[in-house]
């Protein structure tokens, strides 16, 4: 199989709530969300993959999520000229406003 970039599709808000949820339930307190801007998004998609790979990391006890890049043989884009990106930020306290995603 090959990535073609149609990967992951639509879910319903109901689906969403359900999700996210049951990941509430088994992680009180912990980390539920996590934001990366717009800039590192683009740049990552702008190496020329199908889309992006997200890897789950911790650091000094703190979830993380790390995204690179993937090529349509389904492959991490990574050596030189290709970018690795972390330093999101996480919620909470990052939230925003209570909705069904994360309350």
């Amino acid at each position: 199989m090959a990535f073609d970039g149609n990967e992951g599709s639509p879910i319903s808000e109901a689906r969403a709530t359900e999700l996210t949820k049951h990941y509430r339930e088994a992680n009180p307190g912990q980390v539920q969300s996590y934001f990366l801007g717009r800039k590192i998004i683009e740049t990552l998609l702008n190496q020329g993959g199908m889309g992006i790979r997200i890897y789950y990391g911790i650091d000094n006890g703190v979830p993380q999520l790390l995204a690179v890049g993937a090529d349509a043989n389904e492959n991490d884009q990574l050596g030189d000229g290709f970018i690795i990106a972390d330093e999101g930020t996480c919620g909470p306290p990052h939230s925003g406003q209570a909705n069904f995603l994360n309350s």
